[in-house]
């Protein structure tokens, strides 16, 4: 598992220990992490949870009337600092 990965599972498991249903999803540049948050949470709870997801490079909260609460954040893979960094066309 790539280290964005490690990092979107520690966040994701820090949400579930709060309670949090929780989603992972790879993607081509991150790994993602969503997790639906219920109205009665907790004011020490928010705490918390702002802190599992201040260790992302983005996050956000979702809220619409129809779908309630929906909070992700974004780990993104490394970029190769090494090697064929530019693709075919990139000269040196």
């Amino acid at each position: 598992m790539p280290a964005s990965g490690v990092s979107a599972a520690a966040i994701a498991a820090r949400l579930s220990d709060l309670g949090l249903p929780t989603r992972v999803e790879e993607h081509a540049r991150s790994t993602s992490v969503e997790a639906e948050v219920p109205e009665s949470l907790s004011a020490e709870s928010w705490a918390e949870v702002l802190e599992a997801v201040a260790e992302a490079d983005r996050f956000g909260l979702l809220a619409t009337s129809q779908n309630g609460r929906t909070l992700w954040a974004v780990v993104r893979k490394a970029v190769p600092t090494t090697g064929d960094v530019g693709g075919p066309s990139h000269q040196r």
